[in-house]
């Protein structure tokens, strides 16, 4: 038993108003996206953009794997230029039984137009189907066919071997890049989730004591971003030399007062991410002076990254930026992972801080930001927070209304 005493349970229901008022993404935003998308294809040369349900499906389309579980049975979202305009038409197929249930999304399309439904037969050719959907939807009957990067291959091999004379493509990074830079409405529900998930870190902190078990903690964090309005939250609780392993292990370990605690955690906010992780000590704990030097390393480097992190650097020099402080410390070799990646409607996406990677940043990017030193068997410390390109081309921590990036071990 823990000479430290155990608190009640926790109450979390101070987060509940912290993003209530943020609304979720509205029709207007969808059409913008679409028109968006329409254009890129008309650049290109191409006749539609095919997706499935999934991130891609959900920006354009509001379609997410939540409305509509994929199966042997090809449901597509297919968005074609309208001719001569600026417009998209937003068609959809969908297996003829489950037509009445496809009906029933929110699939945002311009009202003059409106959402076009194509049901296919179980004894029909649904990829012949898609494609002659596109040559009613473009007026063509030969031209270039863009499916999402994340289409099931089996779809896109189908699609790609229909007889048709379409010749079917990977979208092309253009695709992908408009949702790379984020709106205004898009900030608005990254900003709220990320500071929303260090308020719940720090309340979790304020019950935690010396002597509990790492399961208990990680309940406790779940319990909070559910009170603060995030769904399909994650939670990884690392005590001690646990959070050597960048991605934990399966140990519920107890804590001790010579641990750092590690908490790396977020949910989602009407689709939209939050990430962030902290390693912080507790009032009582007493935490060696070479695990506190660690610290300050990693926080120096998070903060040498986000300076470099502006509008026309490249990747790979911010990620550089922060892995030059961690190496000066005679740590280098224990910097095991890239410095970050983009985030928005997945946790981790396009594009990715990495050494070897020499995109430039542009404004409205978002990344996540976390350095770390991980030394087997004695301590890991990691610390990370979500910056967005702001429009005068420096980075901004999405967390600054709540302080920004921890500040201390016992301020996180």
């Amino acid at each position: 038993m823990s000479a430290y005493k155990k608190p009640h349970a926790p109450d979390f229901s101070h987060l509940r108003a912290h993003c209530a008022s943020i609304p979720p993404i509205g029709t207007e935003e969808f059409l913008t996206r679409q028109r968006a998308l329409a254009n890129v294809l008309r650049d290109l040369g191409g006749a539609a953009y095919i997706a499935e349900p999934g991130p891609n499906a959900l920006f354009f389309a509001n379609v997410s794997l939540s409305d509509w579980h994929t199966s042997e049975r090809p449901f597509l979202l297919i968005v074609t230029p309208s001719a001569g305009e600026t417009s998209a038409r937003v068609s959809v197929l969908t297996p003829a039984f489950e037509e009445t249930r496809a009906r029933l999304l929110t699939i945002p399309a311009p009202e003059d137009d409106g959402v076009h439904f194509t049901a296919w037969p179980e004894e029909g050719d649904p990829y012949a189907t898609a494609l002659r959907e596109v040559q009613d939807a473009s007026g063509l009957d030969k031209g270039v066919v863009f499916v999402d990067e994340s289409v099931r291959f089996f779809i896109a091999d189908r699609l790609r071997t229909s007889g048709s004379k379409f010749e079917v493509k990977i979208a092309p990074p253009e695709v992908r890049a408009l949702r790379e830079r984020k709106s205004v409405a898009e900030l608005a529900l990254m900003s709220c989730a990320n500071e929303v998930t260090v308020l719940s870190i720090r309340a979790v902190r304020e019950s935690m004591y010396i002597g509990m078990k790492a399961s208990e903690a990680s309940k406790w964090m779940n319990q909070a971003l559910a009170e603060a309005g995030l769904k399909g939250d994650f939670t990884l609780m690392l005590f001690g030399e646990d959070a050597a392993r960048p991605h934990g292990g399966g140990v519920d370990r107890v804590l001790g007062k010579h641990d750092l605690v590690l908490i790396d955690t977020g949910g989602q906010l009407h689709g939209y991410g939050s990430d962030i992780t902290r390693t912080f000590a507790l009032p009582d704990s007493e935490i060696p002076s070479k695990h506190l030097a660690i610290w300050y390393t990693v926080q120096s480097a998070q903060s040498a990254a986000r300076s470099a992190a502006q509008a026309g650097a490249q990747a790979g020099d911010v990620d550089a930026a922060a892995r030059s402080i961690i190496t000066r410390a005679g740590y280098g070799e224990y910097f095991t992972h890239r410095l970050g990646h983009g985030i928005g409607l997945e946790t981790h996406e396009d594009p990715y801080l990495r050494g070897n990677n020499n995109i430039t940043l542009a404004i409205g990017n978002t990344f996540s930001d976390e350095p770390g030193v991980y030394i087997d068997g004695k301590v890991g410390v990691r610390l990370e927070d979500i910056f967005v390109v702001d429009e005068d081309g420096k980075a901004r921590f999405l967390t600054e209304a709540v302080g920004g990036q921890a500040r201390s071990p016992w301020d996180p």
